[in-house]
């Protein structure tokens, strides 16, 4: 057997052809060398030496853009009406017993794969008057069963962040004074 093996390795190192010849996937086999000693046409460049490094392409981060205005969408479990609303970031609008204050609000680039999330906080305001915090984190519009509000009456999730909103923004700091 061990016989056999070895006269199969010593035909096939010592027969220049069969040593030469390359498959190219589609069930035929090419000369590798056609006598110019040169690499046939369509084969990849060679690997590069060792001392040589390859740099990879820079890998682009998405493009987040940074929004005005976060849309949400509440139900009141009780009554069952559905309604969509703006808030402005940084501040508050309460919606309900809830009170909703998205931090911030990104969308994805034009390039990209639309991707819509926003940092909210929600507060309860409680029977005694209490505020209390229910909610701190991120939601996210493509998922909103994720990390929507789920709260025993109300439920609040993400829809949209935008650039501007019907409604007026609130009135600034400088203005409410004078």
């Amino acid at each position: 057997m061990k016989a056999v093996l070895l006269a199969t390795i010593a035909a096939l190192c010592c027969v220049p052809a069969l040593a030469q010849e390359t498959f190219d996937g589609f069930g035929t086999v090419e000369p590798y060398d056609d006598g110019t000693g040169s690499l046939p046409q369509g084969d990849p460049a060679p690997f590069p030496s060792q001392g040589e490094l390859v740099q990879p392409e820079p890998v682009r981060p998405p493009e987040r853009v940074k929004n005005p205005v976060a849309v949400f969408s509440g139900i009141d479990k009780i009554t069952g009406r559905i309604r969509t609303f703006d808030v402005y970031i940084d501040e508050t609008v309460q919606f309900g017993a809830l009170q909703v204050t998205p931090r911030v609000c990104y969308t994805s680039g034009e390039t990209d794969a639309p991707r819509t999330d926003a940092f909210v906080e929600v507060d309860e305001i409680t029977l005694d008057r209490a505020i209390r915090r229910i909610f701190n984190g991120w939601m996210f519009a493509d998922s909103p069963g994720l990390n929507a509000v789920e709260h025993p009456v109300y439920d609040i999730w993400l829809k949209d962040c935008k650039s501007s909103s019907d409604v007026p923004p609130p009135a600034s700091a400088s203005n409410a004074g004078g």
